[in-house]
């Protein structure tokens, strides 16, 4: 029987578990090294369909404050964080922002929602 391995440290809660995950050709999950429940879970979802939560900033155009950080409104496949990135890379935000706004829907079809974490005042006139 063909079955393929991965080596991880979970991510999840501060232990920090090194595991390790073998699937077989029926995609039955074998994972030994966790220390709970959590770490068994996600390196189940590591093996079948691994997702990550993406925090980042979006350029502005206020001098004052030039980068905003935003989010995602949910976790997105790894594979597409960087088709993501390109795509919030060429968002440029006009204030002001209020922290929770949705600044673009859905990116690339993920259904995640690009969220400003924190507020974005007026521009002032100089």
């Amino acid at each position: 029987m063909d079955r393929r391995e991965k080596e991880m440290i979970c991510i999840v809660c501060p232990n920090g578990c090194r595991m390790t995950a073998q699937i077989d050709e029926q995609a039955n999950i074998e994972v030994t090294g966790n220390k709970c429940v959590r770490g068994k879970e996600f390196a189940m979802r590591e093996m079948t369909n691994p997702v990550r939560g993406l925090s980042t900033t979006v350029r502005t155009d206020s001098p004052e404050l030039p980068v905003l950080p935003v989010r995602l409104s949910a976790e997105i496949p790894k594979a597409r964080i960087f088709d993501v990135m390109k795509e919030i890379n060429n968002i440029r935000v006009t204030g002001p922002v209020k922290q929770g706004t949705v600044l673009a829907r859905n990116l690339l079809g993920t259904g995640a929602d690009l969220v400003a974490t924190a507020d974005m005042p007026h521009q002032t006139e100089k």
